[in-house]
């Protein structure tokens, strides 16, 4: 016989209860006791009917968890489950409310339950409205005050835009099925910026339209982004709460989906002032900027008369020098022409001298050993030369 454990146990109770399909999704009414919350946020509390008592849990983000209190009525929806860890039974409910409400009104609350999880109203998601939209498409009734009044609303604020109608029935057993038909009408345009969902006031019975699963799904599926106006202020539906922006009446959408023109015109205005004085401004200071760097320039512009002065000093001392060194240098020349004129061999030549040189080399005879009996040589005088041989005794001839 096998043995099991604890946990095993506590597990297997807590599968079995979560596979019931009952216990997974129920209502239960009773006496709220014991009552605490958690610094996270959570409520834990009893259920009691006479001498039974259902621990229960809430955890941070149910519905309705401000109607727990000691002793308050309640019905509670959820799924009944088992702690383990202290093998506790308990049900971990989702929505709380009074005790005594319609049935109808709590299947709204578990809705709203489910496409919050779904994430149908997370603020993350929701799409700013344009800022100058040039088609507006309206989802209402043809026939009544709304249409009228978002006709006026757009026609005095920004005539430049368009209104697109797509009609539809606002309240009764059939107005869901032509508010999804004017949605999936608007999704086939293929530029309209913004669409208005509108209705005017009434009862909770007649705004049970826009309650509706299929109608929430729509507005979440909607390619523009969604203004809804549906009743008066105090009054809130689901597709309130899935659209991108939520009204307090019509009028207050159509002025949300456009601006105001005459705002627009004064902006514009006051924008052009003040570009305008900006400008001036800056080109005064660049005016002014101008006038000082041109002060300063003056201030350090050279005197050019002194520096001309010193410069024709300067030429003049220059040319002086320059005159000095040139007289100076044609001395040297001179001096160097004379002493190379007394080197001049034809000088020499002039007093009497001759050159002698062997014509078979030209080499200059200096020496008499240079020369033998019988070589030819050449004598050069002042004026001209002539040949001759040298004879036994070493002698020209």
């Amino acid at each position: 016989m096998p043995v099991y454990t604890v946990s095993q146990v506590t597990r297997y109770i807590r599968e079995s209860l979560e596979r019931d399909t009952l216990l997974a999704d129920l209502w239960v009414s009773g006496e709220a006791s014991n009552v605490a919350r958690s610094a996270a946020g959570h409520t834990y509390f009893s259920l009691k009917e006479e001498n039974t008592i259902l621990r229960c849990v809430m955890f941070k983000g149910g519905s309705g968890g401000e109607h727990i209190t000691d002793g308050s009525a309640i019905s509670l929806h959820g799924r009944v489950s088992v702690y383990e860890v202290r093998g506790d039974l308990q049900c971990i409910a989702d929505i709380a409310r009074p005790e005594g409400l319609g049935e109808r009104y709590l299947e709204l609350e578990k809705l709203k339950v489910q496409l919050e999880a779904e994430g149908l109203f997370e603020p993350s998601r929701k799409r700013p409205i344009p800022s100058f939209p040039k088609r507006v498409g309206v989802i209402t009734s043809p026939t009544g005050a709304v249409w009228h009044d978002i006709q006026n609303v757009v026609g005095r604020r920004y005539p430049l835009a368009e209104l697109v109608l797509a009609p539809c029935q606002v309240q009764g057993d059939n107005a869901a099925p032509t508010i999804i038909e004017a949605f999936d009408a608007m999704n086939a345009e293929s530029d309209i910026d913004v669409v208005i969902l509108a209705r005017g006031g009434g009862s909770a019975e007649e705004l049970w339209a826009f309650n509706e699963e299929a109608v929430a799904r729509a507005v979440y599926g909607s390619k523009p982004p969604i203004i809804s106006a549906v009743g008066h202020e105090t009054n809130t539906s689901v597709a309130d709460m899935v659209a991108d922006l939520r009204a307090p009446t019509p009028s207050a959408a159509a002025e949300m989906a456009v601006p105001d023109s005459r705002q627009l015109n004064e902006r514009v205005l006051s924008n052009a002032r003040k570009l305008y004085q900006g400008v001036m401004q800056e080109l005064a200071n660049r005016t002014s900027g101008v006038q000082w760097n041109l002060s300063r320039m003056e201030m350090r512009k050279p005197d050019t008369t002194t520096r001309r002065q010193q410069v024709d000093d300067l030429l003049q001392g220059l040319a002086l020098r320059l005159g000095n060194a040139v007289a100076l240098h044609k001395q040297k020349l001179v001096g160097l022409d004379q002493r190379l004129g007394a080197l001049d061999p034809a000088s020499v030549l002039r007093r009497g001298y001759a050159a002698v040189s062997r014509a078979d080399t030209g080499d200059i005879v200096s020496d008499a050993s240079q020369v033998g009996s019988g070589d030819a040589i050449r004598i050069r005088v002042h004026q001209g030369e002539f040949g001759a041989k040298v004879d036994g005794d070493g002698k020209a001839s």
